[in-house]
């Protein structure tokens, strides 16, 4: 899968697009009865309720244009490749990332199950350019329980973990529980998914 190109069935609105919606959306909400709806509480923003259609389409749109343009500068180094930067970036997967992203033969986390929007399942590969990756990684994504990882770990670790994420695709459970010391649970049936 090539990771520079969006997402299959989806396109990506140009830059000039979005910031025209925007201030459609801006005028329509301007003024007192924007602030009547800002401060009424109607919208819910509770997590176990997805967005309406319009406003997930806002904010997946400004996500998407964010983490591009911040992640055009970001350079991934010449030895992404090397198997001791797959090695260090399994064992800092499986420590930081599997409660949300899980891995292969994870089952679901509560974690996992309460978060809106949805974390994407990594071990499937993902769409995004290593530079995004370091780029997400390291800065986090508001409102998206992405933390941002740079604030504790080095730029060296990231770039680790982004080395796994190339790898982990191609990885069978069993595989996946040696790299990351067998920490991993294997993946059972349960109620809820």
């Amino acid at each position: 899968m090539s990771q520079t190109q969006p997402r299959p069935g989806r396109r990506r609105l140009p830059a000039w697009g979005i910031v025209a919606l925007t201030l459609v959306a801006l005028a329509i909400l301007g003024g007192a009865g924007g602030a009547a709806f800002l401060f009424s509480g109607v919208y819910n923003i509770g997590a176990d309720v997805p967005h309406t259609k319009p406003v997930f389409w806002l904010i997946d749109h400004f996500r998407d244009r964010s983490v591009d343009a911040h992640a055009e500068a970001v350079k991934p180094p010449a030895d992404l490749a090397d198997p001791r930067r797959i090695a260090a970036g399994a064992q800092l997967y499986d420590a930081l990332c599997t409660g949300c992203h899980l891995g292969p033969g994870i089952k679901k986390t509560d974690l996992s199950r309460g978060l809106y929007p949805k974390p994407p399942p990594l071990a499937y590969g993902t769409d995004v350019s290593q530079a995004q990756q370091f780029w997400v990684i390291k800065h986090g994504v508001k409102l998206t329980g992405m933390p941002s990882w740079g604030k504790t770990h080095s730029d060296d670790d990231v770039w680790n973990l982004v080395a796994f994420l190339k790898k982990l695709p191609d990885l069978e459970p069993d595989q996946y529980r040696a790299m990351t010391g067998g920490g991993a649970e294997p993946a059972r049936k349960s109620a809820g998914g």
